[in-house]
């Protein structure tokens, strides 16, 4: 079954609001076999009639986000009865809802709210716990096919628990038994570009029947996705682990520091970060986890060599005598993080973001990383990033995640 996906909203061409959608739909309708086939983002108004007819002369399921609320731009609703012929119904229990929902806040409704209760003729309400505009489903007619339309709200925090509560459920029951479902496996690779990924494994791949390959790159960073039956994944993973080993850092399309939460939860470890030229990017990607309050407890953001002296107990004659970049500094940031914490493991950051600061001998883009554990020899590490400010910090706090993760592993 074709699927198409219509967003609506002229915020999010005007560059203020990013679409996150896409990604959200996309990765909760790959398990049921379903893959978007084209996506179009319209302005408010009449753009959307437009898009929503090319869509249904296309497809067999179209998805509409955005355009369900009370303002005058929402239009969505409106352009859907029009083009489909199904006059509008004022919906009283959707009202109530709404009035319940308003009354609990303490806010007034005003006359354009009881717009979000019109429902097409036929349509089924799909319900919406997180904000006012309820979704809609309807199935019509075109050109002998019968199309399954969905109308969403614009808002992530709306669309996403409405999509897993009420629309998967309507598409698994569609597609069920009909749907040639396949596996998606996307394997990280840190440290090596396209090309030499490429030409170390691309071949082998292509040889493979059924298997659909592809490439996405990332600055330092490039991922390996292939799709198909199992057969052809398993001949796939013997290739690309066989040739990239431990450049791999993730096989499953989990981001790193996820796999780092994750392998430190099991073992009911601990990490603590210190950090010099990431500047606090390290401990961020870290927390940005779910559930990383478990097992994340302290960062030092310790850029001045005074902070690196008063907060983690490096040596004043060690800075004089290697210089805050170096791997001696770096393993001494690292130690200090493990023992002023009481953590399993600590890592440290220190490097030179440029584009000025470097010299002869540490030119810009030099980055020392450290891993300490508590008992064992700390590990330190030395790379050059020749990348701009933001992208080199972003490598740095990367690449240590990935010294951790192989350790943890």
């Amino acid at each position: 079954m074709n699927v198409e996906v219509v967003n609506t909203g002229t915020e999010i061409l005007l560059g203020s609001v990013i679409n996150t959608h896409l990604g959200t739909l996309a990765q909760g309708l790959f398990p049921l076999g379903l893959r978007i086939e084209r996506q179009v983002t319209v302005p408010d108004g009449d753009a959307i009639r437009e898009a929503l007819t090319t869509a249904l002369a296309r497809a067999e399921i179209v998805i509409v986000t955005g355009g369900l609320g009370p303002t005058t731009d929402d239009l969505t609703r409106e352009i859907t009865a029009e083009l489909l012929g199904r006059p509008l119904r004022f919906d009283e229990e959707i009202m109530r809802v709404i009035a319940a929902r308003f009354a609990l806040r303490g806010f007034t409704l005003t006359e354009r709210i009881a717009l979000q209760a019109q429902v097409p003729e036929g349509a089924t309400v799909l319900p919406n716990d997180n904000g006012t505009a309820p979704g809609l489903y309807l199935t019509c007619a075109s050109d002998g096919r019968t199309v399954h339309l969905f109308l969403l709200p614009g808002p992530p925090r709306e669309l996403k628990p409405m999509f897993e509560q009420s629309v998967l459920p309507i598409l698994r029951r569609l597609v069920s038994g009909t749907a040639a479902v396949q596996e998606c496996r996307i394997y990280h690779v840190l440290g090596m570009g396209e090309s030499n990924v490429e030409a170390l494994v691309g071949e082998s791949l292509l040889a493979i029947p059924g298997l659909e390959l592809g490439y996405c790159a990332r600055p330092g960073e490039v991922d390996i996705r292939c799709i198909g039956p199992e057969a052809a994944l398993e001949a796939a993973e013997k290739i690309i682990v066989g040739s990239l080993g431990k450049q791999i850092v993730t096989r499953d399309g989990r981001h790193i520091e996820q796999a780092v939460v994750e392998a430190l939860t099991r073992r009911t470890q601990t990490l603590a970060t210190a950090e010099s030229c990431t500047g606090g990017g390290l401990a961020n990607r870290v927390t940005n986890v779910s559930g990383a309050s478990a097992v994340f407890l302290a960062g030092y953001v310790t850029y001045a060599n005074e902070a690196k002296i008063r907060d983690l107990g490096v040596e004043p004659a060690l800075l004089a005598a290697h210089g805050a970049v170096s791997p001696e500094v770096a393993a001494a940031m690292a130690e200090g993080a493990l023992r002023r914490a009481g953590s399993d493991w600590a890592l440290a950051t220190t490097g030179i973001a440029g584009p000025s600061g470097g010299t002869e001998a540490k030119p810009v883009g030099t980055v020392c990383i450290a891993l300490a554990r508590r008992n064992a020899s700390t590990t330190v590490e030395q790379h050059r990033f020749f990348r701009d400010r933001e992208v080199f910090k972003d490598l740095a706090a990367r690449t240590a995640l990935a010294l951790l993760l192989r350790a943890l592993e």
